[in-house]
Order: structure tokens, then sequence, then C-alpha cells
């Protein structure tokens, strides 16, 4: 008996699909037949679809989620380089630099 594999399908096929079913010209049962998709991965990627459309309009920089920095960690990065510096510097002076 052979084991069958998931199919893997590209970002611009699910994307076709969930336009064709923004459209809300035909059916779930009826693009789950034309493109030989369960209509849960139909409404699935649909979802997904209206989740994301603002990304498109988005410049390169402005995204907040992807650049967004951890300013709480760095500031405890600073605290502790300069915590390390300090010491670094009585040791300096003890061994007679």
């Amino acid at each position: 008996m052979k084991k069958q594999t998931r199919r893997k399908f590209s970002s611009a096929f699910k994307a076709k699909v969930a336009l064709e079913a923004i459209k809300n010209q035909k059916t779930l049962a009826e693009l789950s037949h034309e493109f030989d998709v369960h209509p849960v991965m139909i409404s699935q990627w649909k979802a997904t679809f209206l989740e994301n459309m603002g990304a498109a309009f988005e410049k390169a920089g402005e995204s907040a989620d992807k650049g967004a920095v951890d300013t709480q960690e760095l500031y405890a990065q600073i605290g502790q380089q300069k915590v390390e510096i300090e010491f670094l510097k009585k040791s300096f002076k003890r061994l007679g630099g």
C-alpha cells in the first residue's frame, strides 16, 4: 500500500482560489469541485486572505510587526554593559593602569 503525501499549493494558487471565494459568484461546493480542494481549505484561505489584505498596501519600512524592537531588552543590555565597563575600569586601575 502506497502512503499518500499531502498536496502543497503555491501561494499564487491559494490567492486565486481565495479571490474567487470572495467574489461570491460560485458556492464553496462549486469552487471545491472546480479547483479540487476541500471547502474547509477554501474557507481558511479566504479568511487568511482577508486578514492580510492590508499588507499589500504597506510600504517596505512601515511594517510594525516585523521591525518591532523590544526596548526593555535593549535597556537591560545597556545597563549590563555599563556595569561591566565600570568593573573593568576599576580592575584596570588596581592593576596599575
